[in-house]
């Protein structure tokens, strides 16, 4: 999957990184190159999140599938 990010620099140094396609998805970092490692984490850390939230919404008796979706 990709994803468009945007980076930009910090008042207080650094540079901070938003994906817009992922709501509350941000990260931050002392390089640009950090940043976007950090950025890369995030994105993991939040399908992590969706993938938990899922399986507690699923409960019993309900089958869970894990899909790619290509675009």
């Amino acid at each position: 999957m990709k994803f468009n990010v945007i980076v930009e620099p910090a008042e207080e140094g650094g540079f901070n990184v938003t994906v817009p396609a992922l709501d509350g998805c941000f990260t931050q970092g002392e390089t640009e190159k950090e940043a976007l490692e950090n950025a890369r984490e995030a994105i993991i850390c939040y399908f992590e999140g969706l993938e938990k939230l899922n399986y507690i919404k699923a409960g019993t008796g309900v089958l869970l599938k894990e899909f790619e979706v290509v675009i």
